[in-house]
């Protein structure tokens, strides 16, 4: 199971989920151009001593890392508000990508048509969406649940 952000703009929520990554023993794909200066550096506030714990691949752009998950055969499982299948009623495998688009525009078209799937969390109508880590968050423990992968406890 891995995690990717697509063209993350708030790095406190970027941290978090390399946190996560960290904490599921998970990685966690970078795709870029960011909303913010992306460097060790500034994500060392959010993410903590977390960011030296998780395997972070960046990729300077949508294509890069398409063709990197294309190689690898994985399944591209996009978290979407746009999405029909409840994550709950979705089949995960332990090879998938799941992907959270940017806070603030979520994630192109051409990002929706290429998903192997579109899966999203049933939430109260009069709300517009969940905080990315948090999306993230609950889907991967389903995820991790489904396929038995949780990391090596303490």
């Amino acid at each position: 199971m891995e995690i990717a952000l697509f063209q993350p703009d708030q790095p406190q929520n970027t941290g978090t989920l390399l946190r996560l990554g960290a904490c599921m023993d998970v990685p966690v794909h970078i795709i870029e151009p960011c909303g913010f200066p992306f460097s060790h550096r500034a994500l060392k506030r959010s993410a903590m001593d977390y960011a030296d714990a998780v395997k972070m691949i960046q990729h300077v752009d949508w294509q890069g890392f398409e063709e990197a998950r294309r190689a690898s055969g994985q399944r591209l499982i996009l978290l979407t508000t746009k999405g029909e299948t409840a994550y709950t009623d979705f089949e995960f495998t332990a090879n998938d990508i799941l992907m959270v688009g940017s806070e603030s525009s979520g994630v192109p078209e051409i990002v929706h048509k290429t998903a192997d799937a579109c899966v999203v969390i049933p939430m109260d109508a009069k709300m517009r969406s969940i905080n990315v880590a948090i999306s993230m968050g609950m889907v991967l423990g389903e995820a991790l649940r489904q396929t038995g992968t949780w990391p090596e406890g303490n």
